[in-house]
């Protein structure tokens, strides 16, 4: 008999439930006969009327029919869009909830995965406001009959849903957007249908500097052909003169990343410039950066506290990117590593480098893991490891490079708690001692959250 047919639930089940938690999408979990149910839409604290749609090995997916008992941290959701977008999953929970329910989903995770019932938590760093704060919108465009609208795609379909004004985006950003999809329209610049896959018109990016208030703007096209430029050009600065970076990159190929290989000044700066802490940094329209810079100079506060260098020690920067996190330890460093497998990323970390004026910090092209243990077989000992890997954590070959290199001091930013602890019950079997996590509310209204953890040898 299979797993699924010995389940407490069938598909179409409908059953009273006490919501427990929060998942990591955002998610109500609760359980019946010990298995786990998530419900979408649904709060901790609630009890609710569900119908189960979906049974797997391990879990159970249920829509919501009707709240029986509300949480009193239920608001009404301010964006007009938010149960169609998918883009936010908590705009429905009240921020002092959503501040409680991260704190919750670190202290669960690292009880699943290793059996801490108790860690030492610190309270998380949320937002004054916590509306606005994102500085960059990359959003898919399409077309209504003569209307242009641009935006995502509504969760689990491939149906455009328009973002005219995200109250999650930056106000520049939202008008941007706007009033670049009228020119479109009125220029008759023909916007790119996925499934004939014929038009021009892709993706539309804009990225706001809230170091200068400057506005970048980037069409990607499926085509190096661009006829309307010249008055597009003119009619964006005539509406809108905080734009002072205007772009063309050409993504011709058939596949989900944004951007193609080749980008094109049409007018104005060929970069905008940006901020985190003390450094300033040039931003191309591919550079990747932090959408909310803000949280992101509170986050790197915490990784300077947790590395705590005092000028004589030698630091790793395991997942560099353009040297962010390097360059805010530099200062306090005999020495900083990067390393960094994307080639562009590289350039532009030299660069940020060279504009810091620092001769103590290089970069290293290659994969963390194999550059690491290469350097510890040469010998080299570093004082402090910093990681920031993507949400799939460190793989198992990464973790033995940071147990070969045994550093007295692992600073771990993570973007994904399972993942951490993961990684946690690991490092504690390799030695380490969990010092402290702390939470960073880098992303309000969705279920992500950010954490720096301090592990000592």
């Amino acid at each position: 008999m299979s797993d699924v047919m010995t389940s407490p639930l069938n598909i179409g089940d409908t059953r009273i439930v006490q919501v427990k938690s929060i998942g990591i999408n955002g998610e109500g979990i609760a359980f019946v006969q010990r298995q786990a149910v998530f419900i979408p839409g649904a709060l901790p604290g609630e009890e609710v009327h569900i119908r189960v749609v979906r049974v797997e090995k391990t879990y159970a997916v249920a829509t919501l029919l009707k709240i029986l008992k509300a949480s009193p941290d239920r608001v009404s959701p301010p964006c007009p869009i938010y149960e169609r977008c998918g883009g936010c999953q908590l705009q429905h929970l009240s921020y002092q909830g959503q501040l409680k329910a991260k704190e919750a989903l670190i202290r669960e995770s690292f009880a699943r995965y290793t059996g801490l019932q108790s860690i030492p938590l610190r309270p998380i760093i949320g937002m004054e406001h916590p509306w606005a704060y994102r500085n960059k919108a990359q959003l898919m465009t399409g077309q209504i009959g003569q209307t242009v609208i641009a935006g995502l795609y509504a969760m689990g379909t491939h149906r455009l849903i328009d973002l005219s004004d995200c109250p999650v985006q930056h106000p520049r950003v939202n008008e941007t957007i706007l009033k670049t999809k009228k020119m479109i329209a009125a220029l008759h610049v023909p916007v790119y249908d996925e499934k004939k896959k014929r038009g021009r018109v892709r993706t539309i990016v804009a990225r706001v500097s809230l170091l200068t208030e400057e506005v970048q703007l980037t069409l990607v096209l499926a085509e190096d052909y661009f006829p309307e430029a010249k008055d597009f050009v003119r009619a964006i600065r005539q509406s809108l003169p905080y734009v002072v970076s205007i772009h063309m990159n050409v993504q011709d190929r058939h596949t989900p990343l944004v951007f193609g290989e080749k980008t094109r000044l049409l007018w104005g700066k060929e970069k905008i410039e940006e901020a985190l802490g003390r450094e300033r940094y040039e931003l191309s329209p591919r550079a990747f950066f932090q959408l909310n810079p803000l949280q992101t100079t509170r986050l790197y506060a915490l990784v300077e506290e947790a590395a705590g260098l005092t000028g004589q020690e030698s630091v790793v920067d395991a997942y560099a990117g353009v040297g962010t996190i390097a360059l805010t330890l530099a200062p306090y460093a005999r020495e900083v590593r990067g390393i960094e497998s994307v080639p562009e990323a590289v350039k532009d970390a030299e660069r940020n480098i060279r504009r810091a004026g620092y001769d103590h910090v290089h970069m290293t092209l290659g994969r963390a893991e194999k550059v690491m243990q290469r350097w510890s077989k040469s010998g080299y000992k570093p004082d402090v490891v910093v990681v920031d890997p993507p949400r799939s954590g460190l793989e198992p070959a990464m973790i033995q490079a940071i147990l070969s290199l045994a550093p007295k001091r692992l600073v771990y930013v993570s973007c994904n708690p399972s993942t951490l602890a993961k990684n946690a019950q690991a490092l504690l079997k390799g030695g380490y001692r969990l010092k402290w996590v702390r939470p960073v509310d880098m992303f309000p209204q969705t279920a992500h959250v950010e954490s720096c953890a301090l592990f000592t040898r």
